[in-house]
């Protein structure tokens, strides 16, 4: 046989292999479709290996428990494809973390998709979800009395600069829509900026306003690739930083902003915050998205993830206006919960100053429409810090998404998620 044919035979001999080989995941599930539970009642968590799609045997699994409660728990063992078992509980309302590692017979760690904001999305495979007993009851620490005066102060403040807008047009993707580099004029220490689109042609008061502000990090503020062709949709950088410079512009103000947020003498200081600047900014930027001749004077979104979901609660708490605000994984909520005993996530050491910010005591305030989301696994920003906001909105019009196995940067594979209302938890299902 000529060695071209032997060769072509091998490769297709070898193919039904490489499309069944898959990469190794870790996927968990509780013994419960919605993971909440009473106090003292057993939780079960069972965590499989997956080959691709196929479950497999053999692989050893190291687990830690951790909880609301204090107490840690730690142990291993080989699962089989139906998958290891671990069985805990809490007895008060509070949070449970499982976070588990795969490893092979040769006891190194199993490899696969690990998502994350970085290049390089594989690495040590792992499980982080949770359970909790009886969210509802979460209480954060005192609110501020004065906290409406600072509030009023601070749009004070504000409102005694005028509302000023430098627009420059610049070149978009889509020629229905019109994109401009915006600068406004700030009360604090700097302008709010960000890129502005507007469907070319829009009448006036004629269309919905959005605001969408950015996740933490002090990175390039570039036009957006993909534009709104029925909205106004005002994309507002965190730090008003200048927009189209060069890199060494960028680089030096990642230096400057080192580690913004978590100084704590300025922390102490409800005014020296960095969060202070911050939250003028958001409500800048809504006051520029009302201002614009195209908006319908109905219609306001302040939308974000991250620490665009804490500047998106500020919005909607702070501006009546807004009539909706989508949020994922707010950051920077409950700062006080870490003296309570709650899961500390990544977060600044508290100061009773950080309180003013805390969008616990924003969603009080909130009026409109709001859909967050919550991961069992996220200790970016801790699932019982989400739900406390949900819990204080005081307003019927509200959901939660509640996700299990899914961290700040990654999200399991057909994991269980749920959405809880005031009136009733819907859509139980596995999430393709």
């Amino acid at each position: 046989m000529p060695r071209r044919l032997r060769y072509l035979q091998l490769c297709l001999w070898l193919l039904p292999l490489a499309a069944l080989a898959g990469e190794f995941s870790i996927r968990g599930t509780t013994d419960k479709e919605v993971a909440i539970y009473k106090p003292g009642e057993k939780m079960e968590f069972t965590l499989r290996v997956f080959d691709g799609e196929t479950a497999v045997a053999g692989k050893t699994l190291k687990w830690t428990r951790t909880g609301d409660d204090g107490k840690t728990d730690k142990g291993e063992g080989v699962a089989p494809a139906t998958g290891l078992k671990i069985t805990t509980s809490l007895d008060t309302p509070g949070f449970v973390r499982i976070q588990a590692q795969a490893f092979g017979e040769d006891g190194k760690n199993l490899q696969g998709f690990i998502g994350g904001w970085g290049a390089n999305k594989n690495g040590n495979i792992f499980f982080d979800g949770g359970a909790c007993v009886q969210p509802e009851k979460l209480q954060p620490v005192q609110e501020p009395k004065d906290f409406d005066e600072f509030w009023k102060a601070a749009k004070a403040k504000l409102a005694e600069v005028p509302l000023k807008a430098e627009l420059k047009e610049v070149e978009g993707k889509n020629p229905k829509v019109k994109l401009f580099a915006v600068r406004l004029d700030c009360a604090g220490p700097k302008p709010v900026t960000g890129y502005l689109s507007i469907p070319t042609g829009a009448k006036e008061k004629s269309l919905p306003g959005i605001a969408q502000f950015q996740g933490y990090g002090v990175n390039k503020h570039g036009p957006p690739g993909w534009l709104n062709e029925a909205a106004i949709v005002f994309d507002v950088n965190a730090h008003g930083m200048e927009l189209g410079r060069d890199d060494a512009y960028y680089k030096q103000l990642q230096k400057d902003l080192s580690n913004y947020c978590f100084k704590n003498e300025e922390n102490a200081d409800r005014e020296k915050t960095y969060y202070y600047g911050m939250a003028l900014r958001v409500l800048r930027a809504l006051q520029y998205v009302k201002s614009r001749p195209e908006w319908n004077g109905k219609e306001l979104q302040s939308n974000g993830g991250s620490q665009g979901g804490l500047q998106g609660l500020w919005g909607a708490g702070l501006d009546a206006d807004v009539t909706s605000s989508n949020i994922w994984s707010p950051w920077s909520c409950d700062f006080g919960g870490i003296t309570l005993g709650r899961l500390r996530g990544w977060r600044p050491d508290y100061k009773e100053a950080l309180n003013y910010y805390d969008p616990v005591f924003h969603a009080r305030r909130i009026r409109a429409e709001v859909h967050l989301v919550a991961n069992y696994g996220d200790y970016t920003c801790p699932p019982s810090s989400v739900w406390l906001v949900y819990n204080n909105i005081p307003q019927e019009d509200k959901a939660m998404e509640v996700k299990q196995g899914c961290t700040h940067g990654f999200e399991m594979k057909r994991c269980m998620r749920y959405v809880i209302t005031p009136k009733a938890i819907k859509d139980v299902g596995e999430k393709k």
